[in-house]
């Protein structure tokens, strides 16, 4: 069995669906054939040696260079199933295009693009987008790969009748050891560590801020760790200005490897207080690493309550005050029980093991017709 992924970028600073797609790519090549096509970048995430990878040089003013590029790479390159990660992104939109010519079946993970307030935002363009050729390539897809049932549902009130997987992302557990219990620090931190962006609701998490007793948030500080828009983060930093929080939040440059763990381990809560999420590859890392997790509904992520691992809240500031204000108020004792249950929670659901195996799994229904999986919901 042979797969060629496609994905529009794979570089560190793309966020948790490159990150993700790297976990998988690595641990299925030691199973199947992996192909991967994606646009050539200058700081690409490390994939397996055995995986065939191919760049394409990605230049709009050149588009027709371009095209023609990607067509010679999806008609000469072998595989039995393409595998399309994201959507609006002309490298998928060709792979499954050319899937179709050639007869070849095809998965697409839509990686939360198809989550209402995404579909909100730049409303016109993907309405346009959707009607010209997206919906086509969705809906012509083999199977459709949800990494969460909330993912689904969304996606079927959009029409699509198609097979729908639901396999979350997964974690390679070695890379994200469990937190050291320290002395008891003078200022303890929460966490923001994702791309600062509109979505992520960075700005509930500083209004949050400012309706909790600063009695309390006296032994705390708040570290928001990422990249994004330049406007966008200097507007956040005009509105800490004006909230006179300097001294208790901070802005940080993006952190990788060693340093993300660190950030982590230094980490007492973790927020992370989006609008809309179709998985949230921070959070699970953040369990993993044994920190609490406060995240919101736009989140899949209702096992935090089921397992006591952390808080699942409403969307707002005042929900997230009410968490965080619980939160800070528990010993360190009761938060490192917390975490240690999150821990628990990746140990048992999302192990990258399980979660390639479940991709393969997909495969094989899709090549040879096997017994369909309990994961695979026909409407």
């Amino acid at each position: 069995m042979n797969i060629c992924h496609v994905i529009s970028s794979i570089d560190k600073n793309s966020g948790g669906t490159s990150t993700y797609e790297q976990l998988l790519l690595n641990e299925m090549i030691n199973q199947i054939k992996v192909g991967l096509v994606t646009i050539k970048t200058l700081n690409p995430l490390p994939v397996n040696e055995k995986i065939e990878l191919r760049f394409a040089h990605s230049s709009f003013p050149y588009l027709q260079a371009y095209s023609n590029e990607l067509k010679n790479i999806f008609y000469n390159i072998e595989c039995d199933i393409f595998h399309g990660n994201g959507l609006w992104q002309y490298p998928v939109h060709k792979m499954a295009s050319i899937a179709r010519t050639i007869n070849r079946p095809y998965v697409i993970s839509p990686h939360g693009m198809l989550e209402p307030w995404a579909l909100n935002k730049s409303k016109f363009k993907k309405r346009l987008s959707l009607f010209i050729y997206q919906y086509k390539d969705i809906a012509n897809a083999t199977c459709i790969h949800a990494t969460s049932k909330m993912e689904a549902e969304n996606i079927r009130k959009l029409g699509f009748s198609n097979p729908i997987a639901v396999i979350p992302n997964g974690l390679n557990l070695s890379e994200f050891p469990v937190k050291e219990q320290t002395r008891k620090k003078e200022i303890r931190t929460i966490l923001f560590l994702s791309r600062i962006h509109p979505i992520k609701g960075v700005e509930l998490l500083i209004k949050a801020w400012s309706e909790i007793e600063k009695s309390l948030r006296r032994c705390w500080q708040i570290e928001i760790v990422g990249n994004g828009d330049e406007k966008y983060i200097n507007e956040l930093r005009k509105i800490i200005l004006r909230n006179n929080f300097i001294d208790e939040i901070k802005i940080l440059n993006p952190k990788f490897g060693k340093e993300k763990i660190t950030a982590y381990h230094n980490a007492d809560l973790f927020v992370l207080p989006t609008y809309s999420e179709n998985f949230g590859m921070v959070v699970a890392e953040a369990l993993a690493c044994a920190v609490p997790v406060i995240t919101t509904k736009g989140a899949p992520w209702e096992e935090l309550i089921t397992h006591n691992a952390g808080w699942w809240i409403d969307i707002g500031a005042k929900p997230l005050a009410k968490a965080l204000t619980e939160a800070m108020q528990l010993s360190d004792g009761e938060r490192k029980q917390i975490g240690l249950n999150g821990r628990k929670l990746i140990e048992k659901n999302y192990l990258i093991e399980s979660v390639a195996q479940k991709m393969i799994q997909l495969y094989e229904w899709i090549l040879y017709k096997k017994e369909k999986p309990e994961f695979v919901y026909i409407k």
